[in-house]
């Protein structure tokens, strides 16, 4: 059977129809989760912070004038919700990129490639951070990822290259890879 389109689901879930709008939540919830893991570093609150998202989006969705624009539009629900839920939480959560987690041995958790290559995406700007996880934790493709964020395929081509080699640059820094 094919896949309905988005836009026939959102304007079927608009009006009412809720198992429509449970065909959008499970299209767009790992990408909603991807999308909130880029800002959060922490797989539960980025599950609840999609999770908020579709309850917002529920409430909202008859509100949405562009049905064609609804990925995009849950994605910014869920960017807010995601930095909303880090700044009620930033005490709590460690992800600053100079600590380290620490297992009952005072060893460091994992491998320091490892971390090298979480350091990097901390540093990457949150918009191509989120390229990155959507490609490569998600394995989505540029199609839907440029419908998830209602981007053209050239620019995540182009925030995937950027953020490659600025990752590659932080790893030769910190002594892996070739020659500096």
């Amino acid at each position: 059977m094919p896949e309905r389109p988005q836009t026939d689901l959102v304007e079927a879930a608009a009006n009412g129809d809720q198992s429509s709008f449970t065909l959008l939540c499970r299209r767009y919830y790992p990408a909603l989760v991807a999308i909130a893991h880029s800002i959060i570093a922490d797989s539960h609150l980025a599950e609840d912070a999609a999770q908020q998202a579709l309850a917002a989006a529920a409430v909202r969705l008859p509100q949405l004038r562009e049905k064609s624009r609804f990925a995009a539009w849950v994605a910014a629900i869920c960017r807010n919700e995601a930095r909303d839920l880090l700044a009620r939480r930033r005490p709590m959560l460690r992800i600053d990129s100079a600590e380290a987690v620490e297992d009952d041995d005072g060893q460091r958790d994992g491998d320091d490639r490892v971390e090298a290559v979480r350091q990097a995406l901390r540093a990457l700007p949150d918009e191509t951070r989120e390229v990155v996880y959507l490609r490569y934790y998600q394995a989505m493709t540029y199609e839907h990822i440029s419908a998830v964020l209602g981007l053209s395929e050239q620019a995540i081509n182009g925030r995937l290259r950027r953020a490659k080699k600025t990752i590659a640059e932080h790893l030769r820094r910190q002594g892996y890879g070739g020659a500096p």
